[in-house]
């Protein structure tokens, strides 16, 4: 079998990273639908829309994965924090619509 040009190295590479940012999106789609229900949840019962003690839980623990993945763990938590802070908004979002 003939081997690959730099080329097609290229190409199966980035077809690969394309498959990966799809399932990417995909997952973070579905974990916005669950943080949407858990903010539904926590608007109907006058629950804070953010929960510190959590969050710092979870930074710890995804620093740990990250760590365990090989991928840095500062930028684990950087995702993180920006995911949170998108949650967060929605959840005083909801928090505000049941109020008014």
């Amino acid at each position: 079998m003939a081997e690959l040009t730099p080329q097609e190295q290229l190409n199966r590479l980035r077809s690969s990273i394309d498959n990966i940012d799809s399932a990417l999106i995909h997952m973070l789609a579905e974990r916005f639908r669950c943080t949407q229900a858990v903010g539904e949840l926590k608007a109907e019962h006058q629950m804070p829309a953010s929960d510190p003690d959590r969050e710092k839980r979870q930074v710890a623990r995804l620093r740990a994965l990250a760590e365990d993945a090989q991928l840095d763990p500062a930028f684990a938590e950087k995702w993180f924090n920006f995911v949170v802070a998108e949650v967060i908004q929605h959840h005083v979002t909801l928090a505000e619509a049941r109020e008014a």
